[in-house]
């Protein structure tokens, strides 16, 4: 059914780093743009980083530049954010999406563009 389910969510203070997982063992993982997006209390979701599974690529909003790395272990079917030096402007609910590629990855997805998401993990950063 494309299931993605994420995990890794929570609480943490200004500066620390979370883990975010995405395990999606119904995807093939050949060729899908699997990335992040987040949709902060009254504010529209924003793309946040996504890995082409076919070449590598890895593309990133401005605002996470540095700070957050996107990651995928093929084997595992499963995509990682690791978040480091969080702002509070981090906070919000970090869904995985995942986009058919029909040739490549060719920038960051807006959310709208995913073709699969899932119910999301909430993040909380704390001042």
């Amino acid at each position: 059914e494309g299931h993605l389910v994420e995990s890794g969510g929570g609480l943490v203070k200004a500066g620390g780093s979370l883990r975010l997982s995405c395990a999606a063992a119904e995807f093939s993982f050949d060729s899908y743009g699997m990335g992040w997006f987040r949709q902060a209390p009254g504010k529209e979701p924003e793309g946040v980083a996504c890995i082409s599974t076919y070449d590598g690529r890895t593309y990133y909003a401005d605002s996470v530049k540095g700070r957050f790395t996107i990651s995928a272990d093929k084997n595992k079917r499963t995509v990682y954010l690791e978040m480091n030096n969080m702002k509070p402007e981090d906070t919000a609910v970090y869904y995985c999406g995942a986009v058919v590629l029909l040739i490549r990855l060719w920038g960051l997805p807006t959310p709208h563009e995913y073709d699969y998401w899932g119910q999301g993990t909430p993040v909380t950063v704390s001042s």
